[in-house]
């Protein structure tokens, strides 16, 4: 390629090494009587939503935090999977999920590709369902707001034998 020949060569010795990444950062979003503590999971343009969403609320990143709620935003592919189920494995209880957007929620327009995972419903229990390609950062905050009253009305948020309860979230 015609721009391979103009980037510097770096020999290996002499690169630095750069600080690790924290384990997890979670989000702060101020939610009513709760304080969520929100871990995003960007796997496309949905992504972009949620920080929208984290910008309009006052959110604040917060280093080594344990997450409560794994928002998982956009196309969910076979090979990222296995990842997410860990991430879920790895949040402390009470756990909660979000799917954001159509991908999320169900593939999407890519729903009939051979990589794609027909909804993060499949790998882990889903306690709110976020419509929309794209849906507007409004709707997560609304979803959060929901998932709020959900843990403040004491109420099983995901019944494992009833998936109708987890849908009904946003319309």
């Amino acid at each position: 390629m015609w721009f391979a020949a103009r980037l510097p060569v770096v020999h290996r010795s002499r690169l630095r090494a750069v600080g690790h990444y924290p384990r997890s950062v979670a989000t702060r979003f101020p939610a009513g009587r709760f304080t969520l503590w929100v871990l995003d999971v960007g796997l496309a343009c949905c992504a972009v939503e949620v920080v929208a969403a984290s910008l309009r609320a006052a959110a604040e990143p917060v280093d080594d935090r344990p997450a409560d709620v794994l928002v998982v935003a956009g196309t969910l592919t076979d090979t990222m999977a296995p990842a997410i189920a860990r991430l879920y494995a790895e949040l402390p209880e009470p756990k909660h999920v979000i799917s954001f957007g159509a991908c999320a929620d169900c593939g999407g327009p890519y729903w009939d590709s051979y990589c794609v995972t027909k909804g993060v419903d499949q790998l882990v229990p889903v306690d709110v369902y976020v419509p929309g390609c794209p849906p507007r950062p409004e709707a997560l905050l609304d979803g959060l707001r929901l998932l709020e009253s959900r843990i403040d009305a004491g109420a099983s948020v995901f019944d494992g034998n009833d998936h109708a309860a987890g849908r009904a979230g946003l319309r």
